[in-house]
């Protein structure tokens, strides 16, 4: 009789994301997503774990987790015991990016000479450094090392590895990292706590406009690493927030949405550095313009208020 049984289902990584953040799921099992495929966004796949074998009720409610797979008959396979949160960690050996690695707990590593190593466990929250947008936004920061930075925001944080970095590499400086999502912010306060690292301010937030986050405002540091939909839509907001001359380094946008990104920061006074191309994704690094940025006072669809900075 086998200890524990394993449902596998193909997923997009839009999924997978969604299954990572979601905090009210009822299915008595440890999900785990995973990149099939590097800089894919459709080649992800869903593990289940569960402690016995699955009905069928439970299989249709971890099929409807991946709406992509419709039709596709779930992979059903015993296994032997296992140290679930060890299984999690497997085939994520650590990641080196400059003056940082980042590892798992299943592969423990020592800092390089003058750098930081941050252990990142696999969880709720996207970044655990494996990703080609979490690595290249590790490598745009410490290409910018040598630049001082006095306020810092790292909007839709996840699991707070790049908050950190920044912090590693200005510790003079107000750090912030900020989320939608209630669950990244308490993966964040986890992380920070394992890596004894401390000063960086979390904040839930639905954008970059709330109270909380425009009291700190402007930031010469602008870090976002979400996705392209949500960077251009949110350029206002991010421009709002930045010092005039800013940096702001944007991430999450595939080489094929880099003109799109691009286009809608430069609507606000933005202007394009530098960029690094990573298989299909590109990390971005602009200017903020020379004056404030001040978005236009507009009702919000969500019912909140639009806000304004003098210039």
């Amino acid at each position: 009789m086998s200890d524990s049984w394993k449902v596998t289902l193909p997923c997009t990584r839009a999924e997978a994301e969604a299954i990572d953040a979601a905090d009210d799921l009822t299915i008595d099992a440890v999900l785990m997503t995973t990149e099939e495929v590097e800089d894919d966004v459709e080649r992800w796949r869903l593990d289940a774990y569960l402690e016995h074998e699955p009905d069928a009720a439970t299989l249709a409610a971890i099929s409807a987790l991946v709406p992509s797979a419709a039709g596709t008959a779930p992979a059903v396979a015993p296994i032997v015991a296992q140290d679930w949160v060890a299984l999690s960690q497997e085939g994520l050996e650590p990641i080196r990016e400059g003056r940082f690695v980042v590892h798992t707990s299943a592969h423990p590593t020592e800092a390089p000479e003058g750098g930081r190593a941050l252990l990142i466990d696999a969880g709720r929250a996207f970044g655990t450094g494996h990703h080609a947008t979490t690595s290249g936004c590790l490598a745009m920061l410490d290409g910018l090392a040598e630049r001082a930075f006095a306020s810092i925001i790292d909007v839709g944080t996840g699991t707070g590895v790049l908050a950190f970095a920044a912090a590693h590499l200005w510790p003079n400086a107000r750090v912030v990292a900020t989320d939608i999502d209630p669950a990244a912010i308490e993966v964040t306060q986890a992380n920070a706590i394992a890596n004894d690292i401390a000063g960086v301010e979390l904040i839930v937030a639905d954008g970059a406009l709330s109270d909380a986050i425009t009291a700190h405002a402007p930031y010469d540091l602008v870090i976002a690493n979400i996705l392209a939909g949500p960077l251009v839509s949110m350029a206002p907001e991010l421009a709002a927030i930045a010092d005039p001359g800013a940096t702001i380094v944007l991430a999450g946008l595939l080489e094929t949405q880099r003109e799109a990104v691009i286009t809608a920061f430069a609507e606000c006074g933005c202007s394009l550095e530098d960029a690094d191309t990573r298989g299909d994704w590109t990390i971005l690094r602009l200017a903020a313009g020379a004056l404030r940025y001040v978005p236009e006072r507009a009702p919000d669809p969500k019912g909140r208020d639009g806000w304004a900075l003098d210039i």
